[in-house]
């Protein structure tokens, strides 16, 4: 999984820019980068302090690169754990490559994605949980999975974790030593303590798989999908959602034939909205796949905004939307439904009160003068549990955590029966350590190859 081999990637996106740095890190990264650098002040990059930078040119024999500065990481003292190099020089393409290339030459190789972070677990800079952030910090995308990521890079889920492991081990450890004295008939473990910790166990798991339904939308965006009959103003409604013509707008019946989907940012959350195609009885067989398709976003969505036309609505067609709201509801009882009264500026003041009165909690607003629209964003703001992020409390946002918490529970639970019913010290020890085994999995003190070669896999190169 991991070798001695020197290897250096590009640690900036690829493409044209003012700078671009390209890392190489390995016991060799020093003696391979120095004799290539040639110090504006002549000093030999090799015997230089740690944790320095240095102006000077990358030859290729005699024919410089370009002028770059060079960040010197020695022994143990850097991200990876390892000697290190970063080199930053100008950003054209043809230079990057060029230096790459150089330093392939003189016995570098091209790193693997995610590599260097995976030399930083190995060599102890970062446990498994703590990597995994690494690429959330880079993905994120909005304040609150930023927070997020951040606090896992900082140790705070798996410090958690490692504390309640060590308690746990400490009296499993107890209760295999009187697996040694079985016929003394001697108890090392206090039961009385032991069962504290057992019910503080299951608390914080609870807790920490609880936390995974907001941390999973922080993460991935909530999915809202906008409904309702043709022509109620849905593209125009996505459009002053996300600020911008993202939606074709027209007074033809039918115009969205398919979902159009697009991601903002309100209030820190992720929210990914979905117009869809009208919902109408129709012959038109494009339109009536689009209508189908409509029905699978329901499905997909966590949150409905159903949108009705307020000044086309009529007594026979009130009916109708209660009756449709009914079905929905009905359908989809656990998924938020937020109906919304579009095209209010174009009603009297009595008919808006008399809207108010037939459908309860209904939202009114303008989606073409733009009236209403930051109270729709605070109302979707309210579906998503901001308390514990408010607080700072750790929040779960990885599936192969969640699976292994869940699986956590499931042991500490038979151990919490085995205690109940007074089971024998040697069936108890197998549940602790199964319990043990799924909190080491999570930062990374059990792990096979494979597990580690698909989570790196999926961070960048150069990282």
């Amino acid at each position: 999984m991991i070798s001695q081999d020197t290897i250096v990637a590009l640690a900036t996106p690829s493409g044209a820019g003012a700078i671009a740095v390209i890392r190489v890190s390995g016991k060799d990264a020093i003696a391979i980068c120095s004799p290539l650098f040639r110090s504006i002040s002549k000093k030999e990059l090799s015997r230089q302090k740690s944790h320095t930078i240095h102006l000077g040119h990358i030859i290729d024999e005699e024919r410089i690169l370009d002028e770059v500065l060079v960040s010197i990481f020695k022994g143990t003292n850097s991200y990876t754990g390892e000697p290190t190099i970063e080199i930053s020089c100008h950003g054209s393409t043809y230079i990057q490559q060029e230096i790459i290339q150089l330093l392939l030459r003189k016995g570098c190789r091209m790193a693997n994605a995610g590599e260097f972070t995976l030399r930083a677990f190995i060599n102890g800079k970062l446990d498994l949980s703590q990597a995994e952030a690494v690429a959330d910090l880079i993905a994120s995308d909005s304040e609150a999975s930023h927070q997020i990521a951040m606090q896992q890079m900082r140790g705070g889920f798996s410090n958690e974790i490692k504390k309640l492991r060590d308690e746990l081990l400490n009296f499993a450890s107890l209760i295999e030593l009187e697996l040694d004295f079985a016929e003394e008939d001697v108890e090392f473990a206090d039961r009385s303590q032991f069962k504290d910790l057992i019910s503080r166990i299951t608390n914080v798991l609870k807790r920490l798989i609880d936390s995974f339904a907001v941390g999973n939308v922080i993460k991935n965006g909530i999915p809202v999908a906008i409904v309702g009959e043709p022509n109620v103003g849905k593209s125009t409604l996505l459009n002053a959602l996300l600020n911008e013509e993202r939606a074709i707008v027209s007074d033809i019946a039918g115009t969205t034939r398919d979902t159009i989907e697009d991601e903002i940012n309100i209030g820190g959350i992720g929210f990914r909205f979905i117009d869809t195609a009208g919902i109408r009885d129709t012959k038109d067989v494009i339109e009536s796949i689009g209508i189908q398709k409509t029905f699978e976003k329901i499905e997909q969505a966590q949150v409905v905004i159903y949108l009705v036309d307020s000044p086309m609505l009529t007594t026979e067609s009130l009916l109708e939307l209660k009756t449709e709201i009914g079905k929905i509801k009905n359908k989809y009882p656990q998924k938020p439904l937020i109906i919304v009264a579009n095209k209010v500026d174009k009603l009297q003041e009595d008919q808006t009160l008399a809207l108010k009165s037939e459908i309860e909690n209904i939202h009114l607003l303008s989606a073409k003068q733009n009236i209403g629209i930051e109270e729709l964003q605070n109302k979707l703001l309210e579906f998503v549990n901001t308390g514990a992020l408010r607080n700072n409390e750790t929040i779960v946002t990885n599936t192969r955590h969640y699976d292994a918490l869940l699986k956590s529970l499931e042991e500490i639970q038979k151990v919490q029966y085995g205690l109940d019913s007074g089971l024998s010290g040697d069936l108890m020890a197998i549940d602790i350590r199964q319990a043990l085994y799924h909190f080491g999995e999570i930062t990374g003190e059990i792990s096979s190859d494979d597990l580690l070669g698909n989570i790196f896999a999926n961070f960048c190169i150069g990282k």
